[in-house]
């Protein structure tokens, strides 16, 4: 069966997969390789694919996680389509797609989807010639990404902002299973790019029925020890 056949070649499906170091917000972004005119280009993208023809968006992007990273169940929202015929203005981008899918690409479409995962999780690439690497969500605009990823990041971003306003239990699919509440805090200040009184965030914590108080306290730290924490969904 030939990629005519299989693939949609104006739809794609890219995720924002974003985690958190304890101290900054990271998106994951796959390292791309074009040979341009006997020339080795580099550059990063966004985990994403052109969808099957009989293949469900959520599916598609779950898929996609899937073959690049290993990941399964992993929290995954979608929150915007990218459309502009500008999007595939850069002849490379198109080069490196035709490339990959063996189609003829012209306008193409994509959905764009948030994940959040555990940082520590450990990554397993289907593809040999396939890496991928954690970066700053501050960095990210430095840097120039395949099509119009800087644009979706940003985007996604604020998304994030807003669903962890309505679901703030959210924050605990980025942090470690155990985390104390220094962390939690620090994780809603990078999102939030603002600083909480310490207080303040306490009194916020108090009041979250899903945060168990555990009988353990960190280990190895420089620092004394605090009370570590637990989610209960």
């Amino acid at each position: 069966m030939t990629t005519e056949n299989l693939y949609n070649p104006h739809i794609s499906v890219d995720c924002v997969v974003f985690g958190f170091d304890g101290e900054n917000l990271k998106v994951l972004l796959i390292e791309r390789s074009i040979d341009e005119q006997n020339e080795l280009y580099n550059d990063k993208k966004l985990p994403g694919s052109v969808i099957f023809y009989e293949e469900d968006l959520d599916d598609a992007a779950s898929r996609v996680l899937n073959e690049l990273t290993g990941l399964k169940n992993i929290y995954l929202s979608q929150f915007r389509s990218f459309g502009s015929p500008n999007r595939t203005a850069n002849p490379r981008d198109i080069l490196w797609l035709e490339r990959t899918t063996q189609l003829k690409i012209g306008r193409i479409v994509t959905v764009a989807y948030v994940a959040l995962i555990k940082i520590d999780r450990k990554l397993v690439f289907n593809a040999e010639d396939t890496s991928a690497s954690w970066y700053n969500v501050n960095e990210i605009a430095g840097m120039q990404l395949a099509f119009d990823h800087n644009q979706i990041i940003a985007d996604g971003l604020q998304h994030i902002r807003h669903r962890l306003d309505l679901e703030p239990h959210l924050l605990f699919e980025l942090l470690p299973r155990k985390f104390t509440i220094s962390q939690l805090r620090s994780l809603y200040d990078v999102i939030h790019q603002t600083k909480s009184d310490v207080r303040n965030f306490q009194k916020k914590v108090a009041q979250m029925p899903y945060l168990v108080m555990l009988d353990e306290l960190e280990e190895g730290v420089p620092h004394r020890a605090a009370r570590l924490y637990k989610y209960k969904k």
